[in-house]
């Protein structure tokens, strides 16, 4: 039986290595010249770029997904723990490493408040137990309605955890030291929300970088992941076609027949889309087939866009780390001008985060260089034109020589802005977001998108749209998901 994959991001090459190891024949088209959707890499003058993705988080998801093919992430790459796993840079002029020791963290947070560490080593302590009932109740699970949810453990454990409230809230009935908080609020970040939009349930995800450990693939960082599953993929015969952008999928009654795209039309049994679920209702299916409607859209909170800046310097900052956050003072207004329509702007003074993946990688940069990727998050929607991308790379980059305590513009070898209207040409992007839907309590589990068309019964979705969401785990997770109920629907014929 045949099947079409529409798109090479995280998700689509997860499912097209799942459906191939089942047995399918399996075509990918990817509207870009490389797998990888947003985590595609980006080569110039010796240097290296992932372009988006930079944190190898939750590494018991990547350990479960190789081991349904017999294998390990070790047999493709070599993991590293990063330690510290990140330098925080304060408005007020302190800096802070969140280390890989826990009795490093219980000590920091001792510094921050009184009883700080206790308290901390308790919560994560908690955090790490959900984390354990979630993974194993909530989010390897399939979801057709709200019974799917009241079932099992969560039933009977499940009142123990904060399914309601936000994490500011959460937090804040544990810690009193703002800037406790703001480190703890910020893991939220990985999965594009704010502090007062998502759900506290959404702690755990502290458990995630102070327990689970914040690491890197060495030699090539996120893009060694991109390589590992394509190549599994391959190695299982799906075949891959790229710069190949789809046009439309034809449907005829409930049943899509074929795609056409620009290098001509292929014809599958069903078909899987890992591409922008907006973007393909919207403009790849015809108003009758659509099970999300414009209006649906326009109702979701989504998540950030970003301003990201690619630059390769000549030479090496010895006050930065691996990762950095810059967490401005004014953190409220900052999330106002992310996610409130009505305030959705430039920000003025804004949060940012710098990956510098030659700290620990000598094949990113050249010798005695510095790769950066700096990373502002910007409303979805924005006006994007190039005299305000220079205004800001201005407005960054002279800050972050601030942070540096030395010169930066003016010692670039490489320099790449990308924004708004990048996201929207490269990857379809739904008014441009660098991720999709945020987290919010109606946009979790069972309240994101389907993975299953309501119109179209062999066409199916996956990626970070749908359950469980915004990542590279989640996203590998949708296609475990999915291609488990794929095999179980299409087997039996």
């Amino acid at each position: 039986m045949s099947s079409i994959v529409i798109g090479a991001g995280f998700g689509g090459l997860a499912a097209a290595a799942l459906l191939a190891r089942n047995g399918f024949e399996v075509t990918v088209l990817e509207k870009n010249g490389q797998p990888g959707g947003r985590a595609r890499v980006w080569r110039e003058k010796g240097y290296t770029f992932d372009m988006g993705p930079s944190w190898y988080l939750m590494p018991d998801v990547f350990e479960k997904f190789f081991a349904e093919f017999g294998k390990s992430p070790e047999d493709f790459y070599k993991l590293i723990r990063i330690d510290p796993s990140y330098r925080i840079f304060f408005a007020d002029g302190t800096k802070m490493n969140v280390s890989a020791s826990l009795e490093d963290n219980l000590e920091l947070f001792d510094s921050l408040e009184e009883g700080g560490g206790e308290k901390l080593r308790e919560y994560l302590e908690k955090a790490e137990r959900h984390y354990n009932l979630a993974m194993d109740e909530l989010i390897y699970r399939e979801y057709s309605s709200i019974l799917d949810i009241l079932s099992g453990r969560l039933v009977l454990e499940g009142f123990r955890m904060p399914l309601f409230g936000n994490i500011e809230g959460f937090i804040g009935k544990t810690f009193s030291s703002e800037k406790a908080k703001r480190i703890l609020e910020y893991s939220i970040g990985f999965i594009g929300g704010s502090p007062r939009n998502t759900p506290a349930l959404y702690y755990i995800m502290n458990h995630v970088d102070f327990k689970l450990g914040v690491w890197y693939p060495d030699e090539g960082g996120i893009g060694r992941v991109v390589d590992a599953i394509h190549t599994l993929a391959v190695e299982h015969g799906a075949r891959f076609e790229f710069n190949t952008p789809i046009r439309k999928i034809d449907v005829l009654g409930r049943k899509a027949r074929r795609v056409i795209t620009d290098r001509g039309e292929y014809e599958a049994d069903f078909f899987v889309v890992n591409a922008d679920y907006p973007h393909s209702e919207l403009e790849l299916l015809e108003e009758p087939y659509r099970t999300y409607d414009e209006g649906y859209w326009e109702g979701r909170v989504i998540a950030p866009s970003a301003l990201v800046l690619y630059v390769g310097i000549d030479k090496k900052l010895e006050a930065l780390e691996h990762h950095n956050l810059y967490l401005a003072e004014d953190w409220e207004t900052g999330f106002e001008t992310l996610f409130d329509p009505k305030k959705a702007a430039w920000p003025e003074t804004p949060s940012y985060y710098v990956n510098a993946t030659s700290k620990m990688d000598s094949t990113v940069s050249p010798e005695g260089g510095e790769t950066l990727f700096v990373l502002v998050p910007l409303a979805a929607g924005l006006e994007d034109t190039p005299e305000l991308r220079e205004k800001y790379y201005s407005k960054v980059m002279g800050h972050l020589e601030g942070l540096a305590g030395e010169p930066i513009i003016g010692r670039e070898a490489v320099k790449r802005i990308y924004c708004v209207d990048d996201f929207r040409k490269d990857y379809n992007a739904y008014k441009g977001t660098a991720l999709g839907l945020t987290h919010t309590l109606r946009q979790t589990a069972l309240f994101r998108p389907s993975h299953h068309s309501r119109r179209v019964d062999n066409l199916h979705y996956t990626g970070h749209y749908t359950h469980p969401g915004i990542g590279m785990p989640m996203a590998i997770i949708s296609s475990q998901i999915l291609c488990k109920t794929l095999a179980e629907k299409y087997m039996r014929k």
